[in-house]
């Protein structure tokens, strides 16, 4: 591969991360076809990789992109004999990108201008199972490869790749039109919808591969289809309590990477860089939540543990107790080895490393491969005085999938336990 093939595709991959759910979604509204539109898209990609290597990188790739799989539309449409009745559609549509940072509180609850959104609920249409819904969705419309989202649902590669097949075919099969369905279907399709904006979110906060540990944009773009949700639902409480939660991490952007890109650990990060205003909107929105008077749901007490640490002056002050209950009330109710994960490091601030350090090893069958278990580990081993059992895992942590920039600060805290030089 030239060095031009290797910027080509580099640049390829960048946009259709920042890209991929506009294009999509306009191309299903267009064509009446999700599978068809993904394709397209897809083969508009496989161009952009044989021709920008030659041409160069054009100054609007997202329109070329965009332009090219229309044509393809366009010929596809000729040999069916259906160009006539699609035409006027494609000879006046633009692809816009959608820059608002929020929507109205009260808003047509039987309307909703945003392609995202209606692809959000194409892609989480009861017709498929629920895994299918989150695998077609983090492809469409957070753009990750199905390495990434097979990290991310804990799957394997070939078992994503199938799904993804199988969920298009079923969509296609059934006839799903490209729509937000009706105020009497929506509950059956809220909690897939919420489960993949918070997964998109945390793709944003916390980037599966690439050399970045954040991707803000992606971030951005979760919270402001959950207020889009939010103005389409207002009053489900589940909503708002996703977006306090998704608003409370966001708040720790400015501070979460130092001046090499390197990420900053909760405990070390100056808390006079937090975003007071979007906590200030966290409150807000559990405040919402709140009135509903349906207590704690999934996301309810995700967002409570979160602004727990938002509203704590200092790493010291956090009420580590209070967390603990909480990840104690969301193991009942949601049990997972992720929560179990999460639930030892508020356990090892309470009742010490040792203790956390139990549950963890018991995690080891369930989360193998998955770097925060390594890297919390190494965490604990540090904390009871274990350096070189600490460097080790962290070393290991560093080696597992996901991006550079975690995986720098992991062999930084190796070599300074060791004293060793940085590899």
């Amino acid at each position: 591969m030239t060095s031009e093939d290797g910027h080509a595709r580099r640049a390829v991959e960048a946009v259709w991360r920042e890209e991929s759910a506009r294009i999509v979604a306009a191309l299903t509204r267009h064509t009446g076809d999700f599978a068809w539109a993904e394709d397209l898209a897809q083969e508009a990609l496989v161009e952009a990789l044989a021709t920008w290597p030659g041409s160069g990188i054009p100054s609007s790739p997202g329109a070329w992109l965009m332009s090219v799989a229309k044509r393809r539309a366009i010929d596809g449409w000729r040999r069916r004999e259906r160009f006539a009745q699609r035409e006027p559609m494609f000879a006046t549509e633009v692809l816009e990108a959608e820059t608002r940072d929020s929507v109205p509180d009260e808003a047509d609850p039987d309307r909703i201008d945003d392609d995202v959104l209606r692809l959000v609920f194409v892609a989480c249409h009861p017709v498929l199972p629920a895994q299918a819904r989150l695998a077609l969705t983090l492809r469409t419309v957070a753009g990750l490869t199905t390495e990434q989202i097979a990290r991310a649902l804990l799957m394997t590669v070939p078992t994503v790749q199938q799904r993804i097949v199988r969920a298009k075919r079923s969509l296609a099969r059934e006839g799903v039109p490209f729509e937000v369905p009706d105020r009497a279907e929506r509950p059956a399709r809220l909690a897939s919808v919420l489960q993949v904006i918070y997964l998109l979110f945390t793709e944003g906060y916390a980037s599966a591969e690439g050399e970045g540990a954040l991707r803000p944009d992606v971030a951005r773009e979760a919270v402001r289809l959950g207020r889009q949700l939010a103005a389409l639902m207002p009053r489900e409480p589940e909503i708002w309590s996703l977006i306090a939660l998704m608003e409370f991490q966001s708040s720790r952007f400015a501070a979460r990477v130092d001046d090499d890109g390197l990420p900053v650990t909760l405990e070390d990060q100056d808390r006079r860089r937090w975003d007071r205003s979007a906590i200030s909107r966290g409150l807000e929105a559990r405040a919402r939540a709140d009135a509903a008077g349906r207590g704690l749901g999934y996301y309810g007490l995700q967002a409570a543990i979160a602004q727990c640490h938002a509203v704590a002056p200092t790493f010291a002050a956090t009420d580590w107790n209070r967390i603990l209950a909480l990840y104690d009330a969301l193991e009942t109710l949601a049990p997972s080895a992720v929560v179990r994960l999460n639930r030892a490091v508020a356990l090892s601030m309470v009742r010490g490393p040792e203790a956390a350090l139990a549950v963890v090893d018991e995690l080891e069958t369930e989360l193998k491969g998955f770097r925060p278990l390594s890297a919390v580990r190494a965490e604990l081993l540090e904390r009871v005085g274990r350096p070189d059992a600490a460097a080790a895992a962290f070393l290991e942590a560093a080696a597992l999938p996901g991006n550079e920039a975690e995986a720098a600060l992991l062999r930084r805290r190796a070599a300074a336990l060791t004293g060793s030089p940085i590899d």
